[in-house]
């Protein structure tokens, strides 16, 4: 693979806006088109006037550092009224707190920290703390566990329902288990674990119980508002001691916005990080950021109060019918099927007719303007089309039905591909994975290339055919160095 060597520096004379704005315009060209309504995965659209009044409000606060409440009491009030607002939808009492932070991942990491340090000071004979996750379980509980130090105990979900299995779970209850977690929803399938039955099983031991609500947290509750069926799953449950749930995915905030809720203040005290042994200023952090930005807070702020409730069950209604129609739709094409009951308007489709590929599917429309998350098959899940159905995607539904009847139309026509690479071939150079190794292995699967150097080609589908088939950890190997390769310096 050919090595760019081309020197990056800051200029010596300044560019002019017009300049720096007209290259910036340039390279947003390759870019997912988010405001198509073709997007089902990452971006979550508001109304243009929504989204024009969250720029304004982001801007307003892009300055202001959020590392000292005292110096800003402006961003405490932004972030104490988020807070307010998140735990009044979901069912917090009066002892319930919270903070703001910069993303689902963030409020998981804190979410396993105060577990971890909450056991430390009252049973400092866990050495080896362990959480217990269903296998649908965010990726960022994995992450937490690496970061963290604590064991991740992976229990399989049932295969029909595709949630988590309470009697799975107690089984893998040790002496040294400091958390259970529930998802509401599972991001990959859309459903939501029992709750009730997780929550009860942490309280009855002594345990600490947290939900994962990162997408499901300013939705499942308009759906509930709507009429809709929705199982407990907040802090209404007895037991529940902590949540996750995102300003910016169904609450239509700009990224990054989430917040992390604890049962009460005592719970939360193993959250904050404080440090005044070094010779600077006092550092206390409630969240992992220190310095930050109040361009979220403001921003998350100003969407749920211009949206409203109203305008969110009015949201989570057209939501919910776009996604009734989805899954009738899918379930009409004989090659084509829902994985599990969604809860939510989270839907995972799967191939039934070994001749059409999912990744070629994701490849062909593509080229027609949409974006599809695709998942690699793992642990119950087959690899799949993932679609996150929001607001801007409701009125073309119909038109995406049409298109997967087309490409698979199109599929059959089309003779499938040979692999081009045998996996257990490439078992050998995981073995001695290094910079070299991996340019030889990426130029052979043509990554690397691209235009300006993307870095993937257009055809995703033989790629992801052959991770698909790789085991796990071949998988993560190769993962990890293409992203090493993706950032460094051109």
């Amino acid at each position: 693979m050919e090595v760019k060597t081309n020197k990056i520096s800051i200029p010596q004379k300044g560019l002019s806006t017009e300049e720096i704005l007209s290259e910036l315009k340039a390279m947003k060209k390759n870019d997912v088109p988010w405001d198509s309504g073709k997007v089902l995965a990452y971006v979550y659209e508001p109304k243009k006037e929504t989204e024009n009044l969250t720029k304004e409000a982001y801007k307003m606060y892009l300055i202001e550092n959020g590392l000292d409440p005292t110096a800003f009491p402006s961003l405490l009030r932004l972030e104490n009224d988020l807070i307010g607002m998140a735990k009044d939808l979901l069912g917090g009492d009066d002892e319930v707190v919270g903070n703001f932070t910069s993303g689902g991942t963030e409020s998981i990491i804190l979410a396993v920290k105060t577990a971890r340090d909450y056991f430390r000071a009252n049973r400092p004979e866990i050495q080896v703390p362990e959480l217990i996750i269903g296998e649908t379980a965010h990726a960022a509980f994995h992450k937490a566990g690496h970061y963290l130090g604590v064991k991740v105990v992976m229990v399989p979900v049932d295969k029909d329902t595709l949630k988590v299995d309470p009697k799975l779970v107690e089984a893998a209850i040790t002496e040294n288990t400091i958390l259970i977690v529930g998802s509401a929803p599972s991001y990959a399938h859309g459903v939501i674990d029992p709750i009730e039955e997780l929550a009860a099983m942490a309280k009855s031991r002594n345990i600490l119980c947290h939900v994962d609500a990162c997408v499901g947290g300013f939705y499942l509750p308009f759906a509930r508002k709507a009429g809709y069926d929705v199982p407990p799953f907040d802090f209404s449950v007895d037991g529940v001691t902590s949540m996750s749930a995102d300003f910016h995915k169904y609450g239509y905030a700009a990224k990054g916005a989430s917040c992390i809720l604890q049962k009460n203040r005592d719970l939360r005290r193993h959250q904050i990080f404080a440090c005044s042994s070094w010779s600077g200023y006092t550092v206390i952090n409630p969240t992992v950021l220190s310095s930050k930005t109040g361009g979220p807070l403001a921003g998350a702020w100003a969407t749920l109060n211009h949206i409203g409730q109203e305008g969110y069950i009015d949201i989570v209604k057209g939501c919910q019918e776009a996604t009734k129609l989805c899954r009738e739709g899918i379930a009409a094409i004989p090659e084509l099927e829902v994985m599990g009951d969604p809860d939510i308007n989270l839907v995972a489709i799967v191939s039934t007719d070994p001749k059409i590929n999912v990744f070629a599917i994701s490849d062909w429309m593509a080229k027609r303007g949409w974006h599809i998350q695709v998942q690699l098959a793992a642990n119950c899940s087959k690899e799949a089309l993932h679609l996150s159905i929001n607001r801007a995607n409701v009125a073309h539904i119909p038109e995406l039905l049409k298109e997967f009847k087309s490409a698979i139309a199109a599929l059959k026509e089309k003779q499938a591909p040979e692999m081009a690479l045998d996996p257990a071939m490439l078992a050998p150079m995981f073995d001695n994975m290094n910079a070299e190794t991996f340019d030889n292995l990426a130029e052979m699967l043509g990554l690397g290339g691209g235009e300006e150097g993307a870095g993937l080609p257009d055809n995703l589908e033989m790629i992801n055919n052959i991770l698909n088939q790789l085991p796990v950890q071949q998988r993560n190997v190769l993962l990890t160095e293409f992203m090493n390769k993706l950032f460094s310096a051109i």
